[in-house]
């Protein structure tokens, strides 16, 4: 074989491998996190994200049908990362007040940080509407059930309450979202949440306590 011929074999342009479903997807909410980290989640358009990901539209369309629909799918994104993350951290931590709730600190601080500023401009985004606000909910719900069963056994007979875990929830988003700012470090955001879920459960057992007490039972 000459050494033209075999030259010409190696410049052919290779058939571009298609990707399965699941990697597109993958792909695609890749490049939308990008583009909203880049461009701020207005930018952020199923045609837009067709662009940047050197697709055609119809095949986002497939994905995620409608704007709300990628917005949702990111959120849900995040969400996956975040409790994957906090799992397998609660599954290796000292089952203890201090470590668990050291884990939920440290494991939603540092998952909003990854994911940078563009988190916040899709939890707004969210807001936009009742179905996107619905999905939202959902996930916190998820999400707050998940803290109160991996505390509940630090709270002795007491009661870690709904009105404490949104609490719980608004200072972790608040905290996070300084930090990403740099308004706060990331230690001190979760140094502050720690304080906050600890003086939760405490406060959740002496709850249950005083009403015995009173009860006189």
């Amino acid at each position: 074989m000459s050494t033209s011929k075999t030259t010409a074999q190696d410049s052919t342009p290779q058939p571009r491998r298609r990707l399965s479903r699941e990697d597109r997807l993958r792909q695609l909410l890749d490049v939308a996190w990008q583009l909203v980290r880049e461009e701020g989640t207005d930018a952020l358009t199923l045609g837009r994200l067709a662009e940047q990901a050197g697709i055609t539209k119809p095949v986002v369309y497939d994905h995620f049908t409608t704007r709300p629909g990628l917005l949702a799918a990111l959120y849900q994104d995040f969400d996956a990362r975040q409790t994957a993350v906090m799992d397998t951290a609660l599954q290796n931590s000292e089952p203890t007040l201090v470590g668990t709730a050291r884990v939920i600190a440290s494991s939603y601080v540092d998952c909003v940080l990854l994911q940078g500023n563009e988190i916040p401009g899709v939890i707004a985004a969210l807001a936009s509407s009742p179905e996107l606000e619905k999905i939202k909910r959902e996930y916190e719900a998820i999400f707050l059930n998940k803290c109160r069963s991996a505390l509940a056994p630090f709270a002795g007979t007491g009661e870690i309450t709904a009105a404490g875990l949104r609490a719980m929830l608004g200072a972790a988003e608040a905290l996070s979202q300084a930090a990403a700012t740099g308004e706060i470090s990331a230690v001190q955001a979760q140094d502050e949440l720690f304080e906050t879920i600890v003086a939760m459960v405490e406060r959740g057992a002496r709850g249950r306590t005083g009403t015995e007490a009173t009860s006189g039972t």
